[in-house]
């Protein structure tokens, strides 16, 4: 038996998932760790703490593999900052992806390089959760920490640092920098210059599957690995999930409702949306792109609701199935942490609207529901608009094992939904990608050959399908209404 290792750093613990060559897991792993909040709006992990927790992880999955373990495919979090200096030391905490600390840098390099180029070459805007404002943050905060600046990775690749002693990214991840060409996958020079940051602090670019060296001597022993496990490049955590679920042809997306909520899709060519509004990232297969579009408060709004109102889960979506579609012409906006897909504005907020003195928590838990997924069809709308046109979504996170949640996805988007057998998100798909770095498989198409999608799809009801079309069109418009109000409750809010 052939096991390759996916090591997942995420924002609140490493996870390791072993899979044979059938896509079968066959060992899993977890190793939690904090997130720090030193300040209002800062997001900071210790990058040790990631080494630390994957090396229990590695530690575990040798002990019950031993010598099965073939290769290691790395995904994590995006868009952090790891500042090391010319020894390979971290000079400080990293800055994680929903720090929220650079607007002012992400205004000065919209300036340095123009709206129009830097969304034509990256991709994107700059927002404050990608890693060039944290570098120029730091430049202009902390400039003795600057000074000693000799390398700056993304979480992944530390721990691949740590792990084999190279320096090196994949492209997907890379996307999210701000610093990459998107259509040359490469980094930009354009980009560089403008913002004056030396190239060579940043690592080789590879394809997700290629081989990004091997395990060390020195760390094979420590863990039980046997000698020199080779580990692929990996991907950033949406992309590398988009291989574990096989997205990796145009025609399907993924639907990820997590803590926030994710809808994914693959194209051809590079071809980002010109105003900004969704992501457009490398994909995890080589040559191939992606758009995503982001909602920041998914199940987090679920969450919200379940901590104020004292319910379980079970029992608030039990109660919002009882309500017809629609919530009797109640309508909520998710933005309790501001939002990314379509509006980017840090300062949105959340309300309900419409309540009358009919309407119970029951309705107000199922315009929760609807209000997160009129968010992601925000997204699907402007994929629509780029000549995205999915006959299926696979849905996968939290919105995958709920049948309210399944069904309103199908209604909202009005396309049908299905499931994957194996539901281990992003480490899956790393693994997948270390089964082609060994060899295991001769491509990432054919790798996803093993991914399994549930018989039993669900299918929009027409009829909910036709209420959701009207309300979110009302939906649509309350922000473009209210936008102004909103960052009015913020200047309110702030102190001083």
């Amino acid at each position: 038996m052939s096991v390759a290792v996916g090591v997942d750093v995420g924002t609140t613990g490493a996870r390791g998932v072993a899979i044979d060559e059938t896509g079968v897991v066959v060992a899993t792993a977890t190793k939690g760790y904090e997130v720090r909040t030193p300040r209002p709006l800062w997001a900071e992990q210790d990058p040790d703490d990631w080494w630390s927790a994957t090396r229990a992880v590695l530690g575990h999955l040798a002990g019950e593999l031993g010598s099965k373990i073939q290769a290691i495919g790395l995904t994590g979090q995006m868009h952090g900052s790891v500042f090391l200096d010319s020894a390979g030391k971290v000079i400080r905490p990293a800055l994680l992806w929903n720090d929220q600390r650079t607007g002012k840098q992400c205004a000065a390099i919209t300036e340095r390089v123009g709206s129009e180029r830097l969304t034509r070459i990256t991709g994107n805007p700059a927002l404050t959760g990608f890693q060039a404002p944290k570098v120029l943050w730091l430049r202009d905060e902390e400039p003795d920490s600057y000074a000693r600046v000799a390398h700056v990775l993304l979480p992944k690749d530390y721990v691949r640092l740590r792990l084999t002693g190279e320096l090196a990214t994949d492209a997907s991840d890379a996307a999210g920098t701000l610093f990459l060409d998107l259509a040359e996958r490469r980094w930009s020079d354009p980009i560089l210059d403008a913002l004056e940051i030396p190239g060579t602090w940043l690592p080789a670019v590879h394809e997700s599957p290629e081989l990004t060296g091997a395990v060390s001597a020195g760390t094979a022993t420590a863990l039980g690995l046997r000698p020199a496990v080779p580990v692929a490049a990996g991907g950033g955590d949406n992309a590398a999930a988009a291989i574990g679920t096989a997205i990796t042809h145009e025609g399907v997306l993924s639907s990820s409702i997590g803590t926030s909520g994710v809808l994914f899709g693959h194209i051809e060519e590079a071809r980002p949306d010109r105003s900004g509004r969704i992501h457009a990232f490398c994909h995890a297969v080589p040559g191939k792109w992606c758009l995503l579009a982001v909602t920041l408060s998914a199940g987090g709004s679920l969450r919200w609701w379940r901590d104020v109102t004292g319910m379980s889960y079970d029992a608030l979506i039990g109660e919002a199935a009882s309500v017809e579609p629609g919530a009797e012409g109640l309508i909520f906006l998710p933005y309790l942490t501001g939002e990314r897909t379509p509006h980017l504005d840090p300062e949105a907020r959340g309300a309900f609207f419409g309540l009358t003195a009919r309407h119970t928590r029951a309705h107000m838990t199922r315009a929760l529901v609807e209000g997160v997924l009129f968010s992601l069809r925000d997204g699907l709308e402007i994929m629509r608009e780029l000549g995205v046109r999915p006959a299926t979504v696979v849905a996968t996170g939290g919105g995958s094992s709920s049948p309210l949640w399944l069904q309103l996805q199908a209604d909202v988007y009005n396309t049908q939904i299905r499931r994957t057998v194996i539901h281990e998100g992003a480490a899956y798909g790393a693994a997948l990608l270390g089964h082609v770095a060994a060899g295991t498989f001769g491509s990432v198409g054919e790798a996803v050959q093993v991914v399994r999608t549930r018989q039993d799809p669900v299918e929009p009801d027409p009829r909910a399908a036709h209420v959701y079309d009207d309300s979110f069109e009302l939906y649509r418009a309350l922000y473009a209404r209210t936008d102004d109000l909103m960052h009015g409750l913020t200047a309110l809010a702030s102190p001083g």
